[in-house]
């Protein structure tokens, strides 16, 4: 499954890292450090042609946080369903939810995470 990242790639996580947005700048402040569950988060993970905006490889868990322009995207469908074969599974939120409602968000992932060996 994994497709070994080009250095072009690499260098766009880099940069996707540096200019994060105010909703990924606010979900990692509660996602780094192992503050949730102790378990280890990464940010904007190029992996398999795509980039990833939060991963947890230990509970094969991804974090997408999306703007207006993915609502209803072909794209991240095939994206999800890509991941999902491979035994990901994609939470998606609304990067205004993030922005808004942080605890909201917070607590939906720790009842997925909660619930993930059920």
């Amino acid at each position: 499954m994994r497709r070994p990242v080009s250095p072009p790639h690499r260098t766009f996580a880099r940069s996707l890292r540096t200019d994060s947005t105010d909703a990924e700048r606010k979900l990692w402040s509660v996602l780094r450090a192992g503050q949730l569950d102790g378990l280890k988060f990464k940010r904007q993970v190029p992996l398999d042609g795509y980039i990833l905006d939060f991963v947890c490889f230990e509970t094969k868990l991804i974090i997408e946080l999306d703007g207006g322009q993915h609502s209803g995207s072909a794209a991240d469908l095939i994206r999800d369903e890509h991941f999902r074969a491979a035994g990901f599974r994609t939470l998606r939120f609304w990067s205004n939810d993030v922005l808004e409602n942080i605890e909201g968000v917070y607590e939906r992932l720790r009842i997925v995470l909660e619930t993930r060996d059920r």
